[in-house]
């Protein structure tokens, strides 16, 4: 027998503890599982975990049928819940709410208003997914705007967005990233905090080869098939890559904030320029960059695990 205790939001740690009461044993024939966690706002997760069906389709499964079930494996509710079950499924929680309750959840855990990286790092995938898959819904490309829509702004961040500020970050958010080239660019305009209105060919030579030197980053590397290649590599085939691809397609479709110049430095647009000072500005475009990097990289492990 094992007895649930504690709550859990998370399928891989109810799997986990219930994967070890069915450890097997000389004589041992079932696993009795007691759950306690007595929320009835969770008991429903027993079964998606069990039969593992979307709960965002709650037309599609039925807690008190056992039907889809593993063999010899049977849920035995109270049967209060049964009779809640059936009156949950009538009403269909928007996704609006979802994520809201789900934002909620995660500043309870940080212990402040989270930051889009940490919206992501503890967000419950399977919310994550529904929200990256609609585009209207997705706060992380409009993160400002939710945090408007809840108050939850602060009154310098209210101010930041009533300014050009705020569209770069918007830029930032939501520009096309099918590759994770630009995200070492930006990162030297943001310059670890101290962020800058230019960026000269040394600036973002040092800035991309600190990023790609990072764990296996050099793996996106084009015609890369080794360590020891990317290690080869001349600084200026690392500019050729730098200028061909992530300036290239910043200053066309970059609605006019990166401008590239003769010399090849790389400036902001000069309305930009109050900004760079701006405390507000800087936390907003560090937490992008920290934010699309990590979402790169988790959706290209997950692609490689295929």
């Amino acid at each position: 027998m094992v007895m649930f205790l504690r709550p859990t939001e998370s399928p891989v740690v109810f799997l986990q503890q219930l994967g070890r009461g069915l450890r097997r044993a000389k004589n041992k024939q079932y696993l009795t599982v007691l759950d306690f966690i007595g929320n009835y706002q969770k008991a429903e997760k027993t079964f998606l975990y069990m039969t593992g069906k979307s709960r965002s389709h709650p037309s599609t499964y039925n807690p008190s049928d056992i039907q889809d079930l593993p063999d010899d494996c049977m849920v035995d509710y109270d049967f209060r819940l049964i009779d809640l079950f059936e009156e949950m499924q009538k009403r269909q929680v928007k996704l609006d709410e979802i994520i809201f309750s789900e934002y909620e959840r995660i500043k309870e855990i940080v212990g402040h208003r989270p930051s889009r990286l940490e919206l992501f790092t503890h967000m419950e995938d399977e919310i994550y997914q529904r929200i990256v898959n609609i585009s209207a819904k997705n706060i992380f490309k409009h993160y400002l705007r939710f945090l408007e829509e809840h108050h939850e702004l602060t009154l310098p961040e209210q101010q930041f967005c009533k300014t050009i500020g705020r569209e770069f970050i918007d830029l930032i958010e939501t520009t096309s990233m099918s590759k994770v080239y630009k995200m070492p660019v930006l990162q030297a305009f943001f310059n670890k905090g101290r962020c800058l209105c230019q960026v000269n060919e040394e600036q973002l030579l040092r800035s991309w080869k600190e990023f790609f030197s990072a764990g296996s980053n050099w793996r996106d590397l084009p015609k890369i098939s080794s360590y020891q290649d990317y290690k080869n590599m001349s600084d200026k085939e690392h500019l050729s890559n730098i200028y061909r691809n992530p300036v290239h397609f910043l200053v066309q479709s970059g609605k006019g904030f990166f401008i590239l110049h003769d010399d090849k430095t790389v400036s902001l647009h000069t309305a930009l320029r109050d900004m760079v000072g701006n405390p507000v500005f800087a936390e907003q475009f560090g937490d992008v960059i920290a934010y699309r990097t990590m979402d790169y990289y988790s959706r290209r492990l997950a692609e490689a695990e295929v």
